[in-house]
């Protein structure tokens, strides 16, 4: 048995903005992807998964029926038999591994489910959300639902702000185009919970939060529109205020060693880093102009090109 394969996902704009009402946008990242599976040979990834798979339906059990109702006996039973989430999307590096799990279980399992093939209406998209953000709040603590969404829809999503969504379309890519989005693997594995602890708790100083909306939302919600109209000027211009202002003021979230390495970037042009979901490890987000010039400054780095302008 095999399920439907759900893909990971890559949140260009807006990792700790959206969680104060700044615009994001979301993009499916093909190159990962995940699906329920049972074998007749577990390999010891199946049986650790499959481990955390009955955990979870037994948390499953405590949402509120009024927002989702899941076939506990039928999921119960297959994860008795040995299902397991066959993935390939690497925990704890920004891509989404959870919310390809949850939407992997969201499509088997929930009653009534809205599906991709509806009339996806702003009320439909913002029902989903919140049935994504209480089912991976599971393994956050606080979700805001969007990676499970952008898995399950597998279409690009515009976030204008926490109630109001849309799936939208995104410039097309120019395969031979020398302007690039690219992952830097950090090699350290993030975890979210403690990153985002971190930001609620710097939240508290009425500078940070000046910061914040003066600073990083403005430049956020700049580089998004930018992004979509497809003006490459402005769009490099906000990405460096942007890269800027998260050197400066969210440096627990950028590992030690790569805090040179991205002021390096600021000073020469050759490319813009900025955190790839909560930071702490895992990806690092870069734009260059010139993915040639960006792959010789960092020759000694694994780079993955995502987006070519």
């Amino acid at each position: 048995m095999k399920g439907p394969l759900f893909y990971s996902k890559i949140l260009l704009f807006g990792e700790y903005g959206i969680i104060k009402d700044s615009k994001g946008l979301s993009i499916p990242y093909n190159f990962y992807n995940g699906a329920l599976k049972v074998d007749e040979n577990p390999s010891k990834d199946a049986l650790e998964s499959n481990k955390s798979l009955k955990q979870y339906a037994a948390y499953l059990k405590t949402i509120n029926p009024d927002l989702v109702v899941f076939d506990i006996k039928r999921l119960v039973a297959d994860v008795h038999a040995g299902m397991y989430f066959d993935s390939s999307i690497p925990q704890g590096y920004g891509v989404g591994s959870s919310g390809a799990l949850v939407a992997a279980i969201y499509d088997k399992y929930a009653q009534n489910k809205i599906t991709v093939l509806e009339n996806l209406t702003r009320d439909r998209l913002l029902v989903l959300k919140s049935i994504f953000s209480e089912m991976e709040s599971f393994f956050h603590g606080k979700s805001s639902g969007l990676d499970p969404l952008n898995s399950y829809l597998s279409i690009p999503i515009l976030i204008n702000s926490k109630d109001n969504i849309e799936a939208t379309g995104i410039p097309s890519q120019k395969s031979n185009g020398k302007g690039a989005v690219f992952l830097l693997d950090s090699g350290i594995i993030g975890e979210t919970a403690p990153m985002v602890s971190i930001f609620m708790e710097n939240m508290k100083q009425e500078g940070f939060r000046k910061m914040l909306k003066d600073q990083f939302i403005k430049h956020t919600d700049a580089c998004v529109d930018d992004f979509l109209k497809g003006d490459l000027k402005s769009l490099f211009k906000n990405t460096k205020q942007l890269s800027k202002v998260v050197l400066n003021n969210f440096k627990p979230m950028i590992p030690q060693q790569f805090h040179e390495l991205w002021k390096t970037g600021i000073d020469t042009n050759k490319y813009y880093l900025k955190l790839c979901g909560s930071g702490g490890g895992g990806y690092i987000l870069g734009f260059t102009e010139d993915i040639d010039q960006a792959k010789e400054a960092l020759s000694n780095y694994k780079l993955e090109v995502v987006y070519n302008f």
